[in-house]
């Protein structure tokens, strides 16, 4: 190489202007990739003959990828081959007969707009490097700020709906405790949260991981809808005083994950307001609901929380990952919590507005630009096709729920309120069997 290239650039033995790697090469290899992608995950997505699963025990899933990494390259094929190995083996969550937990299906637009920003690998946290990612953001939160029924707020996205609540406690924790990002836990009192029984288990891990302590997450009982009960917050508040703590935050859900219930936040708020006490709702699975007209209901009084949490991931189907934080205040609470003024980064005298530097609101440096799917989709289908994938799947849910009520060996547990579906199958050996320790053994065995 050297003596084909006349002007080469040597250091230690490297050509530095050298090419990096066989750019024709690559190119191909993205070709029939991309090929492969396109015949074997898009257009089988909605053929219901195909496997949803080709079931393999990990020893021999080991076997057939060939993991090993070598010191020397795989050839071309081979590389291709295991792009097939790895479509073959993985679950194809876009299958009709896929049932997993919340989410499921393949939007088109936001799956193209995963091509693009895969292949620009941008970072968000600066205008400069980011333009169109950044206001893209804005735009999209902007507009689900609307949704929420704020007049004006801020937000940030971030990876998944547990980070959302793990953002949500420590905003509140600050805007009660400004001083602790400087001076720690040590001169804190005893701070006491509440979420219901039927919460997220993310609060647990957010208090562990934020220092607060899993024993001072104080779970309010629900009824029999698995609704959280205002009148036990109310207790638990008082309690939480008389015992020398200091309340400051209630997790409210909006969906829950199992019963897909949503607490009664209007009722939950008052509790708030007269405590003062930071109103968070947990709505990344049931926030979707509020862009449909007939289904927002159940979201009634969430303009009062201080912060939501909303996956459009899920219900929307806006691809994995895409989660955002909303939050009331407009003052730049957000920012000030968790600045940390690199001078390197957000330098304050560039030439353009530094306002749309987002990056220091983020506990992220690198970020992806999560929005940029669900603005796509949301351009490609107009809020009315969002719409009709929310009023279409909880009409999906009570079309389920009517079928178990018909059929021998299926009880439908409660009524669905939004698109969880909860339900036994009691196998022909249990069916004339007395409820008791042995029959509720048995079932559990059977699922």
């Amino acid at each position: 190489m050297l003596q084909k290239k006349k002007n080469a650039v040597l250091v230690d033995g490297v050509i530095l202007n050298g090419p990096i790697m066989d750019s024709k090469e690559g190119e191909k290899f993205v070709e029939e990739a991309c090929k492969i992608i396109m015949e074997e995950v898009i257009q089988k997505a909605d053929d219901v003959t195909e496997k949803v699963c080709e079931w393999q025990a990990p020893e021999t899933l080991k076997q057939i990828l060939d993991l090993e990494m070598r010191d020397t390259g795989e050839s071309h094929q081979k590389l291709l081959q295991l792009c097939r190995d790895v479509i073959q083996y993985s679950v194809k969550t876009s299958h009709p007969r896929f049932f997993n937990q919340l989410y499921a299906g393949i939007d088109y637009y936001s799956l193209v707009a995963r091509f693009i920003t895969e292949a620009l690998n941008p970072s968000v946290y600066t205008y400069e490097v980011s333009p169109v990612f950044l206001l893209v953001e804005e735009a999209v939160i902007k507009k689900m700020i609307e949704f929420i029924g704020w007049e004006e707020g801020d937000g940030i996205f971030n990876p998944g709906g547990s980070v959302s609540n793990m953002y949500a406690m420590n905003l509140a924790r600050y805007r009660f405790c400004p001083e602790i990002k400087e001076k720690g836990l040590s001169g804190l009192p005893r701070l006491v949260l509440f979420a219901s029984e039927e919460c997220h288990y993310s609060m647990k891990k957010a208090a562990s991981f934020l220092g607060i302590g899993t024993e001072n997450v104080y779970f309010i009982k629900t009824d029999e809808r698995g609704k959280m009960i205002p009148e036990e917050l109310e207790k638990q508040v008082q309690r939480a005083r008389k015992e020398g703590s200091t309340p400051f935050l209630v997790c409210a859900t909006a969906g829950t994950t199992v019963l897909g219930a949503f607490d009664p936040l209007d009722a939950i708020a008052d509790v708030c307001e007269k405590h003062g006490l930071w109103l968070h709702v947990d709505a990344s699975w049931g926030g979707s609901a509020l862009i449909s007209r007939k289904h927002c209901r159940l979201l009634h009084g969430i303009q009062r929380a201080d912060s939501v949490a909303w996956n459009p991931h899920k219900m929307l189907l806006a691809g994995i990952q895409c989660c955002a934080l909303l939050v009331k205040d407009s003052s730049g609470l957000l920012k000030k919590c968790y600045s940390a003024k690199a001078s390197y980064l957000f330098q304050q005298d560039k030439f353009y507005d530094v306002s749309y530097d987002t990056g220091d609101k983020s506990i992220q440096c690198s970020r992806r630009p999560d929005a940029f799917k669900f603005w796509l989709m949301w351009k490609a289908l107009g809020t009315t096709g969002l719409e009709e994938r929310v009023n279409r799947a909880l009409a999906l849910a009570r079309y389920l729920a009517e079928e178990i009520m018909k059929r021998e060996g299926f009880q439908l547990i409660l009524e669905p309120e939004y698109a969880n579906v909860c339900f036994w199958y009691i196998p022909p050996s249990l069916r004339k069997m007395e409820e008791g320790p042995e029959f509720w053994q048995k079932l559990h065995q059977v699922s």
